[in-house]
């Protein structure tokens, strides 16, 4: 019988706040504006026309949790008017390998799951 007080290392936890930070850093609009910020720092108005879907309040809201996240900084640009620009941190770097190997992931097995999908769907009707 195996101790259930003590996990095991293989063992999957997801605890609150695994799944907070999970929420959100890799949600819809973060994965947008990381994929921008990886390539070079961005103004506001900049990743609202890389993202043309995203609302100002929702990039706004994103860019707030990234920076509290530690993921982006928000850097001060003296020009008249003063400019804000977003730029990934070294932290934030550190997601990239992840999350490609989770496109990755898709990628290879997107078809299976198109057939799991199609399947399940022909079930329900």
């Amino acid at each position: 019988m195996r101790d259930t007080t003590t996990p095991r290392a293989e063992e999957l936890r997801i605890d609150a706040p695994h799944r907070e930070l999970l929420d959100q850093v890799l949600d819809k609009w973060s994965l947008s504006v990381l994929n921008e910020l990886c390539d070079h720092p961005c103004r506001f108005n900049e990743l609202r026309r890389a993202i043309p879907a995203v609302t100002q309040k929702s990039l706004t809201a994103t860019l707030r949790r990234l920076e509290r996240n530690g993921i982006i900084e928000r850097h001060v640009v003296a020009t008249r008017p003063i400019a804000v620009e977003y730029r990934i941190t070294p932290l934030g770097k550190t997601l990239r390998a992840p999350v490609d190997t989770l496109l990755e992931w898709a990628d290879t097995y997107l078809p299976q799951i198109e057939h799991a999908r199609k399947a399940f769907d022909a079930e329900i009707e």
